[in-house]
């Protein structure tokens, strides 16, 4: 059996990019781990999360010995991708940053916005990849401490204010002499779930940029080949560090391909 390939996030939105992957590389098995025990990052400490991250990361390694490791996590990828390199130089990390690079090849007013966590807005590397990709653009970061959140309990099909979401992505929306904005960057895995809600409520079209489909294409470069096996894709599972998999949630899993969800206890 072939070595699976590692998907980690804080909760559930790295479904949004296996999702993707799954269709690149359906000869490849797959682990999700969630880390749900630290839901939301967006909120954490450097510090702390940066500790919490290299621990689990020894834990999950060892456990699972991945072919590659996708990071789906914005705000645990431009904190801790640099040092998980340096600490697992044997792994290959294939990471997610906000998309800010192809928002503005394809603006045509200059103005941008990127919907984060906070702890992604905070992050100097975001604010690199602005300086190098997008310094002739108007951008403007805005970070939600909720719409992970209200992804989380979307999927879970428990309801969702309407008038938190709006709340949420009004500052998105800029006008200026030039015009007004017309791409918002999802710098959260978790935001694409709820990109349709987002249509509706948006006070006009723009360009909701979901970078999933990029990254799966990234872990097609820089996975290899193996022969099809049908049969490895019944060992795809799912990892929640709480240790708490309800049969919800497992109903859930099941719609994404993972099959066996199991508890890993870390604190």
């Amino acid at each position: 059996m072939s070595r699976p390939v590692l998907f980690f996030d804080s909760g559930l939105g790295g479904l949004t990019v296996l999702r993707e992957a799954r269709l690149l590389l359906p000869e490849r098995r797959f682990v999700y781990v969630a880390d749900d025990a630290g839901f939301p990052y967006g909120a954490w400490e450097e510090d702390a999360l940066l500790t919490r991250l290299l621990s689990l990361f020894e834990v999950l390694l060892k456990a699972h010995d991945p072919e590659a490791v996708v990071i789906a996590c914005n705000t645990a990828f431009t904190l801790a991708g640099a040092a998980l390199r340096v600490r697992f130089p044997d792994t290959r990390f294939v990471g997610t940053v906000p998309a800010i690079k192809p928002a503005a090849e394809r603006t045509q007013s200059g103005l941008i916005s990127v919907l984060a966590t906070p702890g992604t807005v905070r992050r100097a590397y975001t604010r690199d990849l602005i300086r190098s990709f997008a310094d002739r653009c108007a951008v403007k970061l805005v970070g939600s401490e909720k719409l992970a959140i209200c992804a989380e309990a979307f999927l879970k099909r428990q309801v969702v204010d309407e008038a938190v979401l709006r709340a949420e992505i009004s500052p998105c929306f800029v006008t200026s002499d030039d015009g007004q904005t017309d791409i918002v960057v999802l710098a959260c895995t978790h935001y694409p779930f709820l990109a349709g809600l987002f249509r509706k409520l948006a006070p006009w079209p723009v360009d909701w940029l979901d970078p999933a489909e990029a990254i799966a294409r990234q872990l097609r470069r820089v996975v290899p080949d193996v022969p099809f096996d049908a049969d490895a894709h019944f060992a795809d599972q799912a990892v929640f560090t709480s240790g708490e998999v309800s049969p919800e949630l497992a109903r859930l899993l099941s719609g994404f391909g993972l099959k066996r969800p199991q508890s890993l206890k870390f604190f």
